[in-house]
């Protein structure tokens, strides 16, 4: 290999180790003070980067914004790959069990990230179109997964028939998002697990024909 094409090579593996570095400062930053309230300038101290190399890589913040929510898209897609290519063989229930239990343990140990949907949510439906319109398309996304595990369950008899399969799954998704913003607030006194097993035991009641999530 020629020096010069090593040369780009060695750039552009800089340059994307630095994009990571600049998404997660976003995410974090953004998930303890909000959109509203975080600056470039902000973002450029957490990164200890200069104003103007941080618009280089992104000439705004919403442009910044909109690649830390793909960038959270991708890992919570990755996280739970092994639902979508097993899910064929696993029962409605059996599904569902499987992102309670993957979702809790993944915002268990990267809260940031669902804290960073809720107060992004909360802070574009009415002040940022593109950003909201960005967010309900990927909510969307995970919306549409679990109300298809739903009406799976619904044809094997697991789950209740007149339960909507849509609103619970918006239900469920609201819930987790809620319960991260409500422990952010009560943290220091009321521990996350027992908040997150409240949960999937109240969602569980209103759809399941044979008790709880076991």
């Amino acid at each position: 290999m020629s020096k010069e094409p090593a040369k780009r090579e060695i750039k552009q593996e800089r340059a994307a180790r630095t994009r990571v570095e600049i998404l997660e400062a976003a995410i974090t930053l953004f998930a303890r003070r909000g959109y509203l309230s975080t600056t470039m300038s902000d973002l450029a101290k957490a990164i200890r980067m200069t104003p103007g190399a941080l618009y280089w890589h992104f000439p705004t913040k919403e442009d910044l914004l909109l690649a830390a929510i793909e960038e959270l898209h991708s890992r919570y897609r990755a996280e739970f790959l092994p639902l979508l290519t097993e899910r064929r063989i696993l029962t409605g229930r059996e599904q569902l069990v499987f992102v309670v239990s993957r979702t809790s343990q993944f915002l268990r140990y990267h809260r940031e990230y669902g804290i960073f949907f809720g107060m992004l949510s909360a802070e574009s439906a009415d002040s940022n179109d593109r950003v909201a319109e960005l967010l309900r398309e990927k909510i969307s996304l995970y919306v549409e997964v679990l109300a298809g595990m739903i009406r799976y369950g619904q044809k094997r008899q697991e789950f209740r028939a007149e339960v909507d399969p849509l609103h619970m799954a918006h239900t469920m998704m609201g819930g987790y998002l809620g319960i991260l913003l409500h422990h952010n607030l009560f943290r220091a006194i009321v521990n996350y697990d027992p908040l997150m097993a409240s949960l999937d035991q109240i969602l569980s009641g209103g759809l399941h024909v044979r008790g709880p999530l076991g």
